[in-house]
């Protein structure tokens, strides 16, 4: 089955958030400064929006620098807290379009990799149907855009999220990848920085296409065994670095899609059912029992809402589960009239199981 990887990486996060606070500096050009000890008078830019960017502001310039190219700027202060909270939010979006809760990966604040390949039926296309739904989520929820790309793997789901910047959408198939990556400058391939660049164009590497036709044993001599080979792999769009969580999880959980919007009781159950199940078959696995439970349900205007139960103690049984799912889904139908997208089934605060077993163990 041939990996679908979705990569989502926000556009021009800190300042979008701030246009989107203040609509007043929509046009203008927006730069975010991270201030040293010395206040305005130091520090650096940690974003801008493409308009101050169009101008030759970027990322980690001295503010000074910044200001002398356009005094006319709107200059603004990290508010990393409030970035952070709204990133929480997108990145809950980002995790309920995974496969599961182990398909996802976040990579920093705004971009994170997660892996569709059984959603999409790794079907490239319908990949791209669930990166217009995320993009859509973002859109209504939260008021600012993302650009996705994807691709069989990660590396080149990566590279394909910067091809159509800002608010685009680029997929990459298979078959598609050696041409995709031929004509790039070299320094476009993930994993290359400035000195690498650099030692590559003393020996006549200046596009993805001409370091993968080039020699594997000279690249090996150069840069050690290690990074030659990667090179080389890497500019044939070979990767197969999984995706996951880089910190363990406390949680296990599992979201998915209703067939069509609906509020039919008959299948939402039967969908519970099926992700309860799924997710007391992880918890099995991993040998745990778990002290929360919650259930999360996107509505049909894409909002998200979230119930959660505390046990007075661990369990370990499907019984705890399921009575306390089909509660609060039974709430969540009583509170509106609105049909219902997505559910999914979340269990927390686990416990590894030691001494007597549990019913499930027999």
């Amino acid at each position: 089955m041939e990996r679908v990887i979705i990569h989502v990486d926000m556009d021009y996060f800190y300042a979008a958030i701030e246009e989107r606070e203040d609509p007043s500096l929509k046009g203008k050009a927006v730069v975010v400064c991270m201030y040293s000890s010395r206040g305005e008078q130091g520090g650096a830019v940690s974003t801008s929006n493409y308009v101050a960017r169009e101008i030759g502001i970027r990322s980690a310039m001295p503010c000074r620098q910044a200001k002398a190219l356009n005094p006319d700027a709107v200059f603004l202060p990290v508010r990393k807290q409030f970035y952070e909270e709204v990133s929480d939010n997108v990145m809950e979006i980002l995790r309920s379009n995974a496969d599961s809760e182990e398909a996802f990966e976040k990579i920093s604040i705004d971009e994170a990799f997660l892996e569709v390949t059984n959603s999409s039926c790794s079907d490239p296309g319908r990949a791209g149907e669930i990166g217009m739904r995320i993009k859509e989520e973002i859109r209504i929820r939260e008021k600012i855009t993302c650009s996705v790309g994807i691709g069989p793997n990660k590396l080149i789901a990566k590279m394909a999220s910067s091809f159509q910047k800002p608010d685009g959408i680029t997929i990459v198939r298979p078959e598609e990848v050696r041409d995709f990556l031929k004509p790039m400058p070299v320094k476009k391939l993930w994993g290359i920085g400035k000195v690498t660049e650099e030692r590559l164009a003393e020996m006549g590497v200046r596009t993805i296409g001409d370091l993968e036709e080039h020699d594997i044993q000279e690249l090996i001599s150069v840069f050690g065994k290690n990074r030659g080979t990667w090179l080389k792999q890497a500019a044939a769009g070979r990767d197969e670095t999984p995706v996951k969580e880089r910190t363990a999880t406390d949680q296990i959980g599992r979201m998915a899609s209703l067939e069509h919007d609906t509020r039919d009781e008959g299948m939402i159950f039967s969908l519970l059912d099926e992700l309860e199940n799924d997710v007391m078959a992880r918890a099995r696995s991993r040998k745990v029992s778990f002290r929360s439970a919650t259930v999360t349900v996107i509505l049909s205007n894409f909002k998200m809402s979230t119930k959660s139960r505390t046990f007075s103690h661990p369990v370990s049984d499907m019984g705890s589960l399921h009575e306390s799912a089909a509660e609060m889904m039974q709430q969540f139908l009583e509170e509106t009239t609105l049909n219902f997208r997505r559910i999914g089934v979340r269990v927390g605060d686990l416990h590894e199981m030691t001494g007597q077993k549990s019913l499930f163990d027999f």
